[in-house]
Order: C-alpha cells, then sequence, then structure tokens
C-alpha cells in the first residue's frame, strides 16, 4: 500500500499506474498496517466504553475489560476493584442521574507487541438529582491494555478527575 508522505493529505496510488511514483511518496509495511489497525480497534473499544456507562448496557461494559481487570474510580468518589465490583456498584448508582454523555478525545495510543498503555481525555456533562443545571465532569484515563484472542480489551483503568462543574456538595 502506498500513501504520500505529506501532511497535506494522503493519496493513494493511482489504479494501474505504470509510471514511477513520486519520491515523496513511502509504502506503508505491514506492521505500520498492523499498528494503525491496532490503534484504530483501541480507539472503538473506548468508544464502546463511553456507550456502555452512558446506556447502563453491562454486558458491553463488561466485554471492554479482561476478566481480571482492576479499575479505579477513586478520584470521582466511586470505587476501585475488580470489573464485576465496578459493574455492581455503577449498575446501582448510574441509574440516579436522570441523563450522562461520555465524550473520549485526545486518545495516546504507545504499542508495545501485544499490550499499549493507552491516555484518554473525557468530558462527561451529567444531570445530577436536584440540581437545575447540568454538572460537567473533566479528566483523564489511563488504560494498560492487551491484545486477546477477542481483540484489545483493557486490564487496568485508572481515572482522574482533574475538574468537576456545578459539583455536588
Amino acid at each position: 500500500m502506498w500513501f504520500r508522505d505529506s501532511t497535506v493529505g494522503i493519496r493513494p496510488r493511482p489504479c494501474g499506474a505504470s509510471q514511477a511514483l513520486p519520491s515523496e511518496w513511502v509504502a506503508m509495511d505491514d506492521a505500520t498496517i498492523l499498528a494503525l489497525h491496532d490503534k484504530l480497534e483501541i480507539h472503538e473499544l473506548l468508544a464502546r466504553y463511553a456507550r456502555a456507562v452512558d446506556d447502563h448496557d453491562w454486558d458491553l461494559y463488561r466485554s471492554v475489560f479482561t476478566d481480571d481487570a482492576h479499575l479505579d474510580y477513586t478520584s470521582a468518589g466511586a470505587p476501585a476493584g475488580t470489573r464485576e465490583e465496578l459493574v455492581e456498584f455503577l449498575a446501582a448508582s448510574l441509574p440516579l442521574l436522570p441523563w450522562t454523555q461520555h465524550v473520549i478525545t485526545n486518545v495516546e495510543v504507545d504499542l508495545h507487541g501485544d499490550e499499549a498503555t493507552v491516555r484518554a481525555m473525557f468530558l462527561n456533562p451529567m444531570q445530577l438529582p436536584g440540581f437545575d443545571e447540568p454538572s460537567i465532569s473533566g479528566g483523564h484515563y489511563l488504560h494498560r491494555m492487551v491484545r486477546t484472542p477477542d481483540g484489545w480489551r483493557s486490564r487496568h483503568l485508572v481515572e482522574t478527575n482533574r475538574w468537576f462543574t456545578n459539583a455536588p456538595g
């Protein structure tokens, strides 16, 4: 596969072109293509995480993590624990909020073979019970991910809340 080595744009090689490629075009090797595929899969895993939390879809939430995952939400006043302990906590507490919307952005993926360190920022507008105006929290997630036979999964998650507007108490 050929791509133009430029920040202006990426263009595939024209089909059936018999002429030599311009010098600014480079070949992408299999390792580069696999790394791009892995990063895309990790981005989609983060999107499923956000959807699972906002939709209260605990089977989908479980599918984001390994069976032995450790999750830490203590910076938000929630517990740290196993995947199942956090499913139990979230399933009991999130229905108290009329709505939430997790937005995950600024994703940085550092691949190390079958492991990855992933840092992503989050923005979480929500409606807290008894509040007239929405509240918003922001911060970052730090995941330690592993490649499994079913794709990438998070083995360890730490949420760091950096700020909260219209916070309770």
